[in-house]
């Protein structure tokens, strides 16, 4: 058996938090910003800083990545600042799951499962897709590396997607 074209590794523990508002509203932006040090992210992008990243999810959702002992904190400061502005902030690093696909075969796992050019994904793109036939956010999260969400209900079925791609031969 030849070696995997790609590494697949669980990222373990990662804090999450869902924010639901208008994203064109200062006093959100402020929020986030004040919450993870990162700028608010346009569309389709995400936006890192000192280990924690805001990804932009809809028009009207974002998804924070932080420490995940650091999660609940931010979710409740992040409900505190929006006080009396429309918003839903919830934690939901219990119902995700993250996943590394790492080295030179990287783009290949991805190819093979999702229905996104990742060969033209560039850095700070983050895409809402499906891996096979369950829903994924994946972005470039360094150099030959990506990093996929999905729901934590199906984070088994999603790891042996990726790690049976990994297996067979590059495209």
């Amino acid at each position: 058996m030849s070696e995997p074209i790609a590494v697949i590794e669980p990222a373990g523990p990662q804090g999450m938090v869902s924010l639901r508002a208008d994203l064109s509203d200062r006093a959100v932006a402020q929020a986030v910003t004040a919450a993870t040090g990162c700028a608010m992210p346009g569309p389709r992008r995400i936006v890192a800083a000192g280990g924690k990243a805001v990804a932009w999810m809809s028009p009207d959702e974002l998804l924070l990545l932080v420490p995940h002992a650091e999660a609940p904190g931010v979710a409740a400061g992040l409900a505190e600042a929006l006080a009396g502005t429309h918003h839903l902030a919830t934690e939901v690093s219990d119902a995700r799951a993250m996943f590394t696909i790492r080295g030179p075969g990287a783009d290949d796992v991805v190819a093979k499962l999702c229905p996104v050019d990742v060969e033209r994904l560039p850095e700070g793109e983050i895409r809402r897709t499906r891996a096979a036939q369950v829903a994924a956010a994946l972005w470039r999260s360094g150099e030959g590396e990506i990093s996929l969400v999905a729901f934590r209900s199906v984070a088994g079925y999603v790891e042996r997607l990726l790690e049976v791609a990994a297996e067979g031969p590059r495209l």
